[in-house]
């Protein structure tokens, strides 16, 4: 048994963890928007005297549109999705083949 040997294979390193069921660090983005909604419900409500429930719609308005960003585009789905996804509304298909216009690209007819 002196020459068995232990290997470590790193298997369980491949998890980032999750908290709240977020993966990773998404966790992050959501909590500073909570602070920052907080913080605007706050200051409209005591500094400039909003109505309470106008104040919490609009505090609301942060942490409501962060969630959906990483529930929609982050959460469970690979790394640089939300940015290729983006790019695809922007700029379109990129390289690809055009078939309404591939008959502008025909070669010419042989005289003969």
């Amino acid at each position: 048994m002196a020459d068995l040997r232990l290997t470590d294979t790193n298997a369980a390193d491949d998890s980032a963890g999750s908290v709240w069921g977020l993966d990773g660090n998404l966790f992050i983005p959501v909590v500073a928007s909570a602070a920052g909604s907080i913080g605007i419900v706050l200051v409209l409500f005591s500094a400039f005297h909003v109505h309470w429930l106008l104040s919490a719609i609009v505090g609301a308005l942060p942490f409501v549109l962060t969630l959906s960003y990483v529930l929609l585009f982050k959460q469970g789905k690979p790394p640089g999705y939300d940015i290729d996804l983006f790019e695809l509304w922007i700029e379109g298909r990129g390289f690809s083949i055009d078939s309404h216009q591939q008959h502008l690209f025909c070669r010419p007819k042989s005289p003969l």
